[in-house]
């Protein structure tokens, strides 16, 4: 299975995406897109995000959509069925590491712990979604547990910005930020389209 690093390829900046319709999602992503970024996280917290990441999908299919924000059963099919590229959860369950590990599809479990990080391993994760950052020990977090899990990376979320984020990316054992500072919501409301771009490209 792809890991998700390597789906990402050089980059290190996974913008999320909430839209609350398909023509929002899909001039955000061709903002990004313009950018040269070619990987995305939908979260889904809209009723129309499953169909945001199918009309992404369809009219830019150059690019990896993956789906964030699934906590469950219901979620992870609405993922799949949405045709996301990878799937991304701000944390799990017994029950969801279940579904996960018998998914094809790869997967970034979400983690804010020692506790955490030990159980995602023993089913076999290498790379994780730490979330929320900010909260859960930002970048000292995860320089403490570098040498505790030295074959493990993660992609931080939650309070990165565009003041901290060179700081994470700066630490051996993260692979890429995800964050919202990109794609800020009074630009989305004002159809700023373009400062979307130019936030991508400062951020690349």
């Amino acid at each position: 299975m792809n890991t998700i690093s390597s789906m990402m390829g050089e980059q290190r900046v996974l913008p999320i995406i909430q839209a609350n319709n398909e023509d929002e999602g899909l001039n955000i992503a061709r903002a990004i897109h313009a950018a040269g970024i070619n990987a995305v996280e939908v979260v889904l917290r809209s009723e129309r995000a499953a169909q945001v990441i199918t009309a992404i999908k369809q009219n830019v299919p150059e690019m990896i959509v993956s789906a964030g924000t699934v906590v469950d059963e219901a979620s992870y099919v609405k993922a799949v069925n949405a045709g996301a590229d990878f799937i991304i959860t701000p944390g799990f369950s017994p029950a969801l590491l279940d579904i996960l590990s018998g998914s094809e599809i790869p997967t970034l479990p979400g983690v804010a712990s020692v506790a955490e990080i030990i159980v995602a391993r023993e089913h076999g994760y290498r790379e994780l979604k730490f979330f929320p950052a900010g909260i859960a020990g930002g970048p000292a977090f995860l320089k403490a547990v570098q040498s505790l899990f030295q074959d493990t990376r993660f992609c931080p979320t939650g309070g990165v910005s565009g003041d901290n984020y060179e700081d994470y990316l700066a630490l051996n054992n993260v692979f890429a930020v995800g964050g919202t500072w990109v794609v800020k919501p009074q630009w989305v409301k004002d159809g700023q389209w373009d400062e979307i771009t130019q936030a991508c490209k400062a951020a690349k």
